[in-house]
């Protein structure tokens, strides 16, 4: 048996997305704004927790933190923590536009939206580099164990989740060679191919899941976002803890061998925070972990 909010294992990525970022302004106003924001949720949107809202609750989460700010060799991680956040998807972006705005109606006085942020899918679910995301993602039962905790009973049902909003210098990647490119990645354009003898620093090698001890395996919901003249990727992984995550990043960032993804040459981290999505029970968020 598995109860999980289900836009963290749907297939494919969807059209249109929003990410919505909430800051708490009223513990006395909380319950009435979880009660309404539960009425308005369905199986197109993912709701994860932070540790400041969990704890104005009086509750704990185990192994739930707020996003560390990480420092790495040459390269900086910030962290953007905030109370609540809200991932919509759906088919239509002036639809998606309702639905946020219904959400934030219902939250306040309780919590304040204080970042939104829209991305898509492009092409069939590709980075705006042109390279394919989630290539490595499992499927199947391996997704579910991946981005699923396992509680005492053994179902699996809640989830914790990690985003990054990632500025690209699109520009300074474009002038690149194309092999210098592929290098950057480990994998190449044309066939999507991992390439062999692709230098230490390639993505694909900083973070190959089945190499770390424990595995750090995650189930990834990227999408790109443009705003004005800039663009990236929304970095988005549920996992069944957030070690897995911060494996691969404290990996990327040079903290374990010196070596720094090479991602960070044509990309940087502009964002950065830890939610806790609770599974559901009976179409409703099941809250009786934070209860008090």
């Amino acid at each position: 048996m598995s109860y999980y909010q289900p836009g963290i294992l749907a297939t494919p990525v969807p059209p249109q997305a929003r990410h919505l970022f909430f800051a708490l302004e009223s513990v006395e106003a909380l319950p009435a704004a979880i009660d309404k924001l539960q009425s308005l949720l369905d199986g197109r949107a993912v709701v994860g927790f932070g540790e400041s809202l969990v704890q104005a609750l009086g509750a704990q989460v185990e192994s739930l933190r707020a996003f560390p700010a990480l420092a790495g060799v040459g390269v900086d991680n910030p962290s953007t923590q905030h109370a609540l956040w809200c991932w919509l998807h759906g088919e239509d972006r002036g639809e998606l536009m309702h639905r946020s705005r219904a959400i934030e109606a219902a939250l306040a006085p309780a919590l304040r939206l204080v970042q939104m942020n829209e991305t898509f899918r492009h092409m069939t679910g590709h980075d705006l580099t042109g390279y394919e995301d989630g290539t490595e993602n499992p499927h199947d039962e391996a997704a579910i164990a991946a981005a699923l905790a396992q509680g005492a009973d053994g179902v699996r049902g809640g989830s914790f989740a990690a985003i990054q909003q990632w500025q690209h210098d699109l520009d300074g990647f474009a002038a690149m060679q194309p092999h210098e490119r592929d290098n950057i990645m480990g994998r190449r354009l044309s066939d999507n191919e991992e390439i062999d003898d692709a230098p230490e620093s390639a993505h694909v090698k900083r973070t190959a899941q089945e190499s770390f001890a424990p595995e750090a395996f995650v189930v990834r919901r990227s999408m790109p976002w443009i705003e004005g003249d800039r663009a990236g990727l929304m970095f988005l992984a549920f996992g069944f803890s957030l070690d897995a995550f911060e494996a691969q990043l404290r990996r990327m960032s040079g903290l374990e061998d010196g070596i720094t993804d090479g991602l960070y040459r044509m990309s940087r981290p502009i964002t950065g925070g830890y939610y806790w999505c609770p599974p559901l029970l009976d179409g409703r968020l099941d809250l009786r972990a934070i209860a008090r």
